[in-house]
């Protein structure tokens, strides 16, 4: 029986600067459906980029986000080291799971 999907955020950081959206989309597919990325780099005041980061709409059961956290969070891409986690905007509904 396929498991129950959910959509969630995740806000990945330590992104190497040479990262596509489409980069994003392939390796985070392998887990889930890759429904929306959105690429964020901040720069220093010379315009030199410092940061890249991103935000991914997934669909995907628990089984493979937990797959996915554990394949993914901390290993090394493309010359970054990935950092994952649920993005902050998905706690605005909080559960009340105690």
């Amino acid at each position: 029986l396929e498991a129950a999907r959910m959509m969630r955020r995740l806000y990945i950081g330590g992104l190497s600067h040479s990262v596509t959206q489409k980069d994003l989309k392939d390796r985070f597919g392998k887990f889930g459906e890759v429904v929306d990325v959105e690429l964020r780099t901040r720069s220093d005041d010379e315009g030199v980029p410092y940061k890249t980061f991103g935000y991914i709409n997934i669909n995907i059961s628990d089984a493979n986000l937990q797959k996915c956290l554990t394949v993914l969070n901390k290993s090394k891409w493309k010359g970054g080291t990935l950092q994952i986690e649920a993005a902050k905007e998905s706690f605005l509904h909080r559960s009340h799971d105690r």
